[in-house]
């Protein structure tokens, strides 16, 4: 069981029944809860990622098979510098673990890697293992796996605006030509086919963006679950997808019919 929304109704897991042309394209994670796992189980900080690294597992599978496009999951924040060194130590060599076990069966699944973030600035075996995983998946043709790694949102939007003004001031483009199209085709998710999230799932209880994706979620579907990431579950992200489906979305405009959730009014 868990509480949809945090209101008092409890979903039965066993009779979750999603409608299969409302699953999400894009589905973005801030993975948060690792370090109190660990500490509920009086085991270390590290302990906690190390379990989260499986989850990631789970949940790319499962996520798949349910027909997403996109996943971006939030691995490291461009703020997570400031976490002990040791911790930063041990989440940098995760994406050389991760990778290594994992890439066989992205491949099996005809899942390709994608990554956003500043990945220049990480320790150069680091920035290995995230280049072989993009170069091994490649060719694979189904969901996109999009980490974010040291990545930060508002970052991201100077680095958009900095590209803008250099091409301003070259006369390539006139400020007049400014426009929401001219911005989404300078942010880190240009690449991906379904750029902006339609649902955003944050766990461990937090409410909050942390500086995440801040110019792509203008119209996601916010769902904060209380399990920590260790916790989540396939069946946790149906109850998620679930919430999801319930929700009608007009994107600024008015529906016709509120019956009908199937309808979407364009912006």
């Amino acid at each position: 069981m868990f509480f949809n929304d945090r209101h008092e109704k409890q979903v039965d897991t066993q009779k979750i029944e999603l409608d299969n042309e409302q699953i999400p394209k894009h589905i973005a994670i801030i993975m948060d809860g690792n370090g109190r796992w660990a500490k509920k189980q009086n085991l270390p900080r590290v302990s906690g990622h190390q379990r989260g690294m499986e989850v990631v597992k789970d949940i790319t599978k499962a996520a798949s098979d349910l027909g997403v496009k996109v996943l971006t999951l939030y691995a490291f924040s461009t703020e997570n510098w400031k976490r002990p060194d040791t911790e930063v130590g041990f989440l940098m060599k995760l994406p050389g673990k991760f990778f290594d076990t994992f890439v066989p069966d992205l491949i099996a699944n005809n899942i390709r890697v994608n990554v956003i973030g500043y990945i220049d600035q990480l320790p150069m075996h680091t920035q290995k293992a995230v280049h072989n995983a993009i170069a091994k998946t490649a060719n694979n043709t189904g969901m996109v796996l999009n980490f974010a790694l040291n990545y930060g949102g508002r970052s991201e939007i100077v680095s958009s605006m900095q590209q803008i003004a250099q091409r301003v001031a070259t006369g390539e483009i006139k400020p007049e030509n400014i426009d929401e199209q001219l911005v989404d085709q300078t942010m880190m998710t240009a690449s991906l086919d379904y750029q902006d999230p339609d649902l955003l799932i944050r766990t461990s209880g937090e409410e909050r963006l942390s500086n995440f994706l801040l110019w792509q979620v203008a119209y996601a579907e916010f769902v904060f679950v209380d399990e920590h990431w260790p916790e989540f579950t396939p069946a946790v992200l149906k109850q998620t997808i679930m919430t999801y489906q319930a929700r009608h979305r007009r994107f600024g405009g008015l529906a016709e019919n509120k019956s009908d959730k199937k309808q979407e009014i364009k912006k």
